[in-house]
């Protein structure tokens, strides 16, 4: 396929080839990377930020920082490399990898693929899928990257309308590597306006990671489908066990329709079928809140990020932050974030050490500014940590 020659020249050429963006020098180097967007600006692309700490200090992107190529892009740290990825809109996406020397981004290749709506690392691989939303052209294509060798090794086809067997389009949420096995929480959708006629059912599609060939779908009616669009809905524990949480979301008409609470499903280490043992109804422990994000910190708990119910949307986003134990079955309140009316955004892709109680959080302010918060889970407080100016924070990740 021409994307593999493509690739190839590109990676190439990014070897040699400096960016022709800004690309000066941090005046804070170090490990932490933030993806920022800049302020008063419209369609402006993000610029990446290195700093040294998450929890002190200030760091702008006044004439500092990586400038990326285009808008809406998306990150992911996998084998000792960041990568920024260009959602195309249907056009060909860019992505562009990075590592770290001497605390400073530096650009290893760029490259172009489709435009893909989900991707995970798997073993040294990242995972791609490009999904189909027109049920007469139900085709979705997958691509391996590997990250050593940063080239496509293999690439392949899924019809994701003979999936479902309900003449809706499988539309993943998220990919989820589980153990040789890659799990595909999906929704049903009849066309890109994301509506269902099957609001009140789970999905994943779980794959054979060698060949990508899918060995079975598997369902659950007591909640509506994992995860949402970009939002990672699956976790796998330190024991193998894999929880996931539904925002009760799904539409009909363009109106949400589930009658299903926002809940908690899970799957036991070694098996695939969801266990008929456990349910964990996120609404009826928390007052009335759902869970539209979720950060895995380790221990069985989790930053979540929620909307009450009467704020509950169709493509939820929530600012309100709790603390989750799905084995403990409790949900508990985060304090000491500014005022809800003050918050304009929380980023949803963050850091975590994976201590089992800390975890980091970016909040974009309604007055323009920013800032990262650092949850302690034990206490459940947030801390104000390192400042930034000059845009709002999109992302949070970390190299070594």
């Amino acid at each position: 396929m021409q994307l593999r020659s493509t690739l190839a020249l590109a990676v190439a050429a990014g070897m040699l080839a400096s960016c022709t963006k800004n690309e000066s020098g941090p005046s804070n180097p170090g490990n932490f990377i933030l993806t920022v967007s800049p302020a008063a600006t419209t369609g402006a692309a993000d610029y990446l930020l290195t700093a040294q700490t998450l929890d002190s200090d200030t760091i702008t992107t006044k004439r500092n920082g990586v400038e990326q190529d285009g808008t809406y892009r998306y990150y992911v740290t996998h084998n000792g490399k960041f990568f920024s990825m260009l959602y195309g809109q249907g056009n060909p996406g860019a992505v562009t990898a990075y590592n770290i020397q001497d605390g400073k981004l530096n650009k290893l290749t760029n490259f172009q693929t489709e435009t893909v709506q989900a991707f995970a690392p798997v073993n040294d691989d990242l995972l791609l899928f490009k999904i189909s939303r027109n049920a007469t052209a139900p085709t979705s294509s997958w691509y391996k990257v590997n990250t050593n060798s940063l080239t496509i090794t293999s690439e392949g086809t899924v019809n994701t309308l003979e999936m479902t067997k309900l003449g809706e389009l499988a539309h993943f949420t998220w990919l989820k590597q589980v153990g040789t096995k890659v799990f595909a929480p999906y929704q049903t959708i009849i066309d890109r306006s994301f509506n269902t006629k099957y609001p009140n059912q789970a999905f994943v599609a779980i794959f054979n990671y060698a060949d990508m060939k899918l060995e079975k779908v598997i369902t659950d009616d007591r909640a509506s489908f994992l995860g949402s669009y970009f939002q990672d809905g699956l976790s796998v524990q330190e024991n193998g066990d894999v929880y996931g949480f539904s925002p009760s979301a799904a539409t009909t008409d363009n109106k949400i329709s589930t009658t299903k609470p926002s809940a908690i499903l899970k799957i036991k280490s070694g098996t695939t079928e969801f266990d008929p043992s456990y349910y964990f109804d996120v609404e009826a422990a928390s007052g009335g809140m759902n869970i539209t994000s979720w950060q895995y910190l380790g221990n069985n708990t989790y930053i979540v990020h929620s909307q009450a119910k009467a704020e509950k949307t169709a493509y939820p986003a929530g600012s309100r932050v709790g603390i989750v134990n799905v084995v403990d079955k409790t949900y508990k309140v985060v304090t000491g974030l500014p005022k809800l009316e003050d918050i304009s955004n929380l980023t949803t892709n963050n850091y975590t050490p994976k201590d089992g109680k800390t975890g980091y959080v970016g909040v974009n302010l309604k007055d323009g500014n920013s800032f990262v918060y650092k949850i302690d889970a034990s206490t459940q407080t947030a801390t104000r940590g390192l400042r930034v100016e000059g845009g709002s924070i999109t992302a949070i990740q970390h190299l070594k």
